[in-house]
């Protein structure tokens, strides 16, 4: 140490440090609060000098990659300082063990600690009792850091469960509500960048296509979006010092639920307070919730990307976009997917579709070879027949709902449900007086267990009985209301050339091509479809009306 005018010099760096962790100390644990009230101590210890204040603002005690400590230990172990000055011990940080290790380094180079608050000094130690004091002060640190981890986990379950947002940052198309940080709201400009994403894609565009559209275009990704919007956004997927759209970012935005109102969250976690690293959870134990915000994207367009996310509907290397029939068309008898193939002849190109598994063993299939231009008639053909199916079941169903007999069915089946309930709590009643009884020695052993099986038989008959009616009840509400939503879907496609893509994949599921060039479409709906045809049947059965089964 330095010598002036006789009396010993300390070269100190004072620490502060700020976390969220402090709760309801954070005002008076401040960076400024801090300052003023070391400042404020070593007026009374003029042997002390400041070198420098190294601060760590927003980190938690418990991580020791801080840029302000790593900064006190650089000066400690360069010979800069020989004395550190913090509040209190807290500040220093809340793991017992690293603590004590940085206090070790410390010591090793003679390096004077002041903890305040704590009335801490290693330069006035006395007695075993005082070297004592700080592994226990440190240990009691480490514990109120643990304590205060649990609490805050707790508290962002209860948030998650209930669907607010807990993220640092909202996802790309969403902003936080400036009212309620808990809540998403839509960025325009970014939702009609998600908007277009999803419509290439229903267009046939593949996840690298769009990338690159959007590039051309000059569209920042989404990291740089949210710097550009002033935000201090760090991602660890950026590799680049400018980052771009790719397929992995587009195809992490085509699979996010949030954007059609599904708020997922607790993908990832901590095992406990110590570790920093995020490792990934279970799906079973991410906590999801519907309707939370805004959807972007309709829920139908979603699914429909998302099964064709899951098809083989890999691009040529010369295409920008993907066939029409692309991950839809299949061989009736392998099931596997048909593959397309050019014949040139006369100066022409001729398509046609052919099985993957005959091309590549014709003996394990037959070829199921079909033109592209007699698979479009026919699949066009199919389509507008299917069309037209749906608008006479839209007008029975429309029929059906005029009459008087639909409202006395739907009273009816109330009047059962609420008998079926009260009998249903009234058993479980029952079954809970056999255990009283029990309890009471009024029934042995032998009685309870027979009352128990016969009352739990008997609860579980109801229930199903309840279930059953409320599947009724639910088909004359929903399925007998000719606004269906499947029915309003396929009537949007009337109109449009359903040969495009985009049309194509909305509204057919999958195409079985058989043999003789005849093909098999399976639309998409098809539980809603049998469901209608069923309650239809049945309606027409109870009005004893003759069968219109012909009708639809």
């Amino acid at each position: 140490m330095k010598k002036i005018a006789g009396e010993a010099v300390y070269e100190a760096d004072i620490y502060l440090r700020l976390s969220d962790d402090d709760g309801d100390k954070m005002e008076s644990n401040s960076i400024k609060n801090q300052r003023e009230f070391i400042t404020e101590f070593l007026k009374s210890m003029p042997e002390i000098r400041i070198h420098a204040e190294r601060k760590d603002d927003g980190f938690s005690g418990v991580d020791f990659f801080r840029p302000g400590i790593q900064e006190v230990l650089k000066d400690v172990r360069s010979g800069a300082i020989n004395c550190v000055v913090v509040k209190d011990l807290s500040r220093l940080g809340r793991n017992y063990i690293e603590t004590g290790k940085v206090l070790q380094e410390f010591a090793d180079h003679n390096v004077r600690f002041i903890a305040i608050n704590d009335g801490y000094d290693t330069a006035n130690l006395q007695g075993q009792a005082s070297t004592i004091l700080l592994p226990i002060k440190n240990l009691m640190n480490d514990s109120y850091s643990r304590d205060i981890s649990v609490k805050i986990r707790s508290h962002l379950e209860v948030k998650k469960r209930k669907g607010e947002f807990v993220g640092a940052f909202a996802a790309y198309g969403y902003l936080k509500s400036p009212d309620n940080k808990n809540k998403l709201i839509i960025d325009e400009y970014a939702a009609a960048v998600v908007q277009d994403i999803f419509r290439w894609k229903l267009e046939g565009m593949s996840q690298q296509g769009i990338a690159d559209r959007l590039n051309a275009d000059g569209v920042l990704c989404p990291a740089e979006y949210k710097r550009s919007m002033g935000m201090k956004y760090v991602s660890g997927f950026k590799r680049n010092p400018q980052s771009k759209w790719s397929a992995v970012a587009v195809g992490r935005i085509l699979k996010n639920p949030l954007y059609i109102g599904v708020m997922v969250q607790g993908k990832t976690g901590r095992p406990n307070y110590k570790i920093k690293k995020l490792l990934d959870k279970p799906q079973e134990e991410w906590i999801s919730v519907t309707d939370t915000h805004e959807p972007i994207i309709s829920e139908v367009d979603f699914r429909t990307v998302n099964g064709l996310l899951q098809a083989d509907t890999r691009i040529a290397t010369q295409q920008k976009t993907v066939y029409p029939f692309a991950g839809l068309l299949f061989c009736s008898d392998c099931k596997q997917n048909m593959i397309r193939k050019t014949v040139p002849a006369k100066g022409k190109k001729y398509f046609y579709y052919a099985c993957s598994t005959n091309r590549a063993n014709s003996k394990m299939c037959s070829s199921h070879n079909i033109s592209e231009s007699l698979l479009m008639e026919t699949v066009r053909d199919s389509i507008h027949a299917y069309l037209e199916t749906v608008l006479s079941i839209e007008k029975t169903l429309q029929f059906i709902a005029t009459l008087p007999s639909e409202d006395m069915e739907a009273k009816k089946i109330d009047r059962q449900l609420d008998k079926l309930k009260a009998d249903y709590e009234q058993t479980m009643r029952f079954k809970m007086s056999a255990y009283e009884n029990f309890v009471d020695h009024l029934l042995s052993e032998a009685e309870f267990k027979q009352y128990q099986r016969v009352y739990t038989e008997k609860c579980e008959a109801i229930a199903a009985a309840i279930t059953k009616r409320q599947q009724e009840l639910d088909a004359i509400n929903n399925t007998g209301n000719a606004q269906n939503e499947w029915i309003a879907h396929f009537k949007s496609f009337r109109n449009v050339d359903v040969m495009e893509r985009k049309s194509l994949v909305k509204i057919v599921e999958r195409i079985y091509v058989h043999e003789e060039n005849r093909i098999e479409v399976i639309f998409k709906h098809q539980n809603e479809y049998r469901a209608a045809i069923l309650y239809i049947e049945q309606r027409m059965k109870d009005q004893n009306m003759p069968d219109k089964k012909e009708a639809v």
